[in-house]
């Protein structure tokens, strides 16, 4: 009678030290209780230096490791069929200085940028012309919309970004937040074609 393993494949991780990579890294394992230890502890892959940061494992690499030690076993897999392992530095202190040199370049570029807008929109003369229309009275500084109207860009940032600091305001992702994971979904694209060819490349090599 065959064993039944199910893996399930995790779409990418991150790991601090280089070590060999092993099962229980890269999936969850459902399978017979006296067959868990040893899947958990078999290693499908060691780093080389001529290597860069990423590895990609597939179905068929733990097939066959696992099927070279339980050969009368019937793995099924579900999910990804590769996991995209990132070797990443441990993370230091942040540096303070960096930071507020970070932020500055933010703010007076971001400032910057909302000023050109504005200049480009004419936007002073659209607010002394909505104060006229509104007043009947000509106000070269017409406060009275110029203040609602910063009070509103900034709450209009914050809602668009859907964050105040760490906090967030709903369930719903931001825009940021879209792009980012499209964003993500392109690199790990990439990084598997690209990974599939250099092995590709280094057993020509041979």
């Amino acid at each position: 009678m065959e064993d039944t393993i199910y893996i399930q494949m995790k779409h990418r991780v991150e790991m601090v030290e280089e070590r060999p990579i092993r099962l229980y890294d890269i999936a969850n394992i459902i399978a017979p209780e006296q067959m868990l230890k040893a899947l958990y502890a078999l290693e499908l892959y060691v780093k080389t230096d001529r290597e860069g940061k990423f590895v990609v494992i597939d179905a068929l690499m733990i097939i066959d490791k696992i099927g070279g030690h339980f050969p009368q076993s019937n793995i099924q897999t579900v999910g990804p069929e590769e996991t995209i392992v990132e070797f990443v530095q441990k993370s230091k202190t942040a540096n303070f200085l960096l930071f507020i040199v970070v932020w500055l370049l933010l703010f007076v570029g971001s400032g910057l940028t909302i000023m050109n807008f504005h200049e480009e929109t004419s936007m002073q003369e659209i607010h002394q012309k909505l104060y006229w229309m509104l007043t009947g009275i000509e106000n070269d500084r017409p406060y009275l919309l110029q203040v609602p109207y910063s009070i509103g860009l900034g709450v209009g940032m914050i809602l668009f970004f859907n964050h105040l600091f760490k906090k967030r305001l709903n369930e719903e992702p931001s825009p940021l937040e879209i792009e980012m994971f499209n964003y993500q979904q392109d690199l790990d694209k990439y990084v598997i074609v690209h990974e599939k060819k250099e092995s590709a490349e280094r057993l020509d090599d041979r």
